[in-house]
């Protein structure tokens, strides 16, 4: 489990495989001490498992069901990528519960300045949309985010400065693809009410 707090970027090194299956070789000094092989790791809000540890870099395996479900499928070598660790049973609980298991990918339909920082619309499949609510919480990328508003396409998020800085999202682009995921919470709601019926 996650929280969508990135701890670092990192910057793929080397990118291997077919479309069946692909291993990424991600340099993230900040981030792999500590690291051991079999440890969960979000990588864009996708999460992977380490399959390889050296001092400044780590290996990670992904499958077609990633790659299609997932902006991993098109990343290319020296692309940054968010980077979490799985959250620690004893650490502090900030953002929101992020499993890394993304619902989907959205589009940025448009960005705008504000202040220091950026509001962003994202376009969304309605398979997505139906559990996004305003003032909720939403993954981007691996970005635990609050959601601004919500219309029949999509939805905004605000971004400050720091997120900006420390994450892959001051770098998007109007029409870049983006990972999503939805409020786990929303759908066990969802789920429980279906069931009474």
């Amino acid at each position: 489990m996650f929280t969508g707090i990135v701890e670092a970027t990192g910057v793929i090194v080397d990118v291997t495989g077919s479309d069946g299956d692909r291993r990424f070789v991600i340099e993230a000094p900040h981030l792999t001490e500590g690291l051991r092989i079999g440890d969960s790791i979000s990588v864009e809000g996708a999460c992977l498992t380490a399959t390889t540890v050296s001092d400044t870099r780590f290996g990670v395996d992904l499958v077609a069901e990633t790659l299609s479900r997932t902006t991993l499928g098109s990343v290319q070598s020296g692309e940054l990528v968010n980077l979490e660790r799985a959250m620690s049973a004893n650490g502090r609980f900030d953002g929101h519960i992020v499993q890394g298991h993304v619902d989907g990918v959205g589009a940025v339909r448009r960005i705008t300045a504000a202040g220091g920082g950026r509001r962003i619309e994202i376009s969304c499949p309605p398979s997505i949309l139906r559990y996004v609510v305003e003032k909720g919480s939403i993954t981007v990328n691996g970005v635990s985010l609050t959601v601004v508003s919500v219309d029949s396409d999509g939805f905004e998020v605000a971004l400050i400065p720091h997120t900006l800085e420390v994450t892959t999202l001051g770098r998007l682009s109007e029409s870049a693809p983006v990972n999503l995921e939805v409020d786990i919470l929303a759908k066990y709601v969802e789920r429980l009410m279906e069931s009474r019926n």
